[in-house]
């Protein structure tokens, strides 16, 4: 049976920059609880930042660039939370390499966990397309990363990784 890595946040733990959670009703999602599949992570709070925090954005780039040393991720007022960021994207590699997980639902525009976007470094509330930090380097694993919006691709991924199809 495939696992899935899913936000901890996203699964309703309060772990978010402003102390709260983003738990998803999908039926979907509260099926894999229920067949023991997912494993929980936040890799912020694992990477050492606590809750509530300050919000952060990937300045000059993107996740992948942060991990390339180009990009860094900042909060408003200023500070380097780069380093925390991206202990928390390792620490999710490795509990993704311990549990044999290939398929990950990420929290949509985080700046550790978005999968087609982030905000744009300027806190203004703009997203822009692009991923968080955690997203690149599991995809760098071969992990296939969906945002919240995108689990019934998840789940099809799933399906075809165990050999049943998409018609399953």
């Amino acid at each position: 049976m495939e696992r899935i890595l899913v936000s901890a946040c996203l699964m309703g733990r309060p772990v978010r920059y402003d102390g709260g959670a983003k738990p998803v009703g999908d039926g979907v999602v509260g099926r894999w609880r229920d067949e023991g599949r997912v494993v929980v992570f936040c890799p912020e709070v694992s990477g050492g930042l606590p809750v509530p925090r300050a919000p952060a954005e990937i300045v000059g780039g993107d996740g992948a660039d942060v991990l390339d040393g180009v990009a860094r991720v900042l909060t408003a007022s200023g500070e380097d939370v780069s380093r925390q960021f991206v202990r928390g994207a390792r620490l999710a590699l490795g509990a993704v390499r311990a549990a044999g997980v290939r398929v990950a639902l990420l929290k949509e525009s985080s700046p550790s966990c978005g999968s087609l976007r982030v905000y744009d470094g300027r806190f203004a509330g703009t997203r822009v397309p692009g991923h968080g930090v955690t997203t690149a380097l599991l995809r760098r694993a071969g992990v296939r990363v969906f945002g919240e919006d995108r689990i019934a691709e998840a789940a099809i991924c799933l399906r075809e990784l165990e050999g049943g199809g998409a018609s399953r």
